[in-house]
């Protein structure tokens, strides 16, 4: 008999991840750890920025109406999945990075490029090379959320696997874990990304990264380690 399946990821993408991973025969639990929050932000000049620097598609689905006055910038997505949330929106994606912003900062050196940075109003500090500068609005929050009383006694009787596709979750697990005294070397850990694994931190059954950052590539790796 197959492990169970925890998905802890806000709507629209828990129920997407949930069927698909019902689809693959997989017991499946979930909740959301966090909901997203829209928040009022200003909108620059878009002459005196050169590109966009995004680190969630949660900017594409909470930036509201001023992300129509950027449209003629090129995007600078952490990964696929936000590059994906920038096309949808009608955005030229310039590049995409892999294992984080800083990283796909770091394969710009050399380069003179004024970037207008959209984020969540946690985000990671980055340390930008010469000749690049960012000027940043924050246009969306996170609200913790506690763990479904169902999800918390399947994780705690049972284990299973825990697909986490952002730092905020895995920042979230940890902590409800603490609070509800989970046994978190039964637990193993699908990520993301090698970030997402990073902040999850140790002391699980095993972690475990996605080969890419795509959800798709995720629920394989999810459904290998079920078994």
């Amino acid at each position: 008999m197959s492990r169970p399946l925890f998905v802890l990821r806000p709507e629209p993408g828990l129920h997407v991840t949930m069927e698909t991973a019902e689809a693959y025969g997989l017991k499946v639990f979930g909740c959301p750890l966090f909901e997203v929050e829209a928040v009022g932000w200003d909108c620059p000049d878009p002459s005196g920025f050169d590109a966009l620097l995004v680190g969630s598609s949660n900017v594409f689905r909470h930036g509201g109406h001023n992300l129509e006055k950027l449209e003629r910038l090129p995007v600078y997505a952490v990964g696929e999945a936000t590059a994906e949330g920038a096309r949808e929106k009608g955005f030229i994606v310039s590049r995409v990075g892999k294992g984080g912003l800083q990283a796909l900062l770091d394969t710009i050196k050399d380069r003179e490029i004024r970037f207008l940075r959209l984020a969540g109003e946690k985000m990671v500090e980055l340390d930008p090379p010469a000749g690049i500068s960012i000027e940043t609005r924050v246009t969306y929050r996170m609200r913790d959320m506690e763990l479904a009383k169902d999800v918390a006694k399947a994780m705690r009787s049972e284990g299973g696997v825990v697909l986490l596709h952002s730092g905020e979750a895995s920042r979230r697990l940890r902590e409800e874990c603490a609070r509800l005294e989970i046994d978190r070397t039964k637990v193993t850990i699908a990520a993301l990304g090698p970030r997402i694994a990073d902040i999850a931190g140790g002391g699980w059954e095993s972690v475990h990264v996605a080969p890419q950052a795509l959800d798709a590539e995720l629920l394989a790796l999810a459904e290998r380690l079920c078994q």
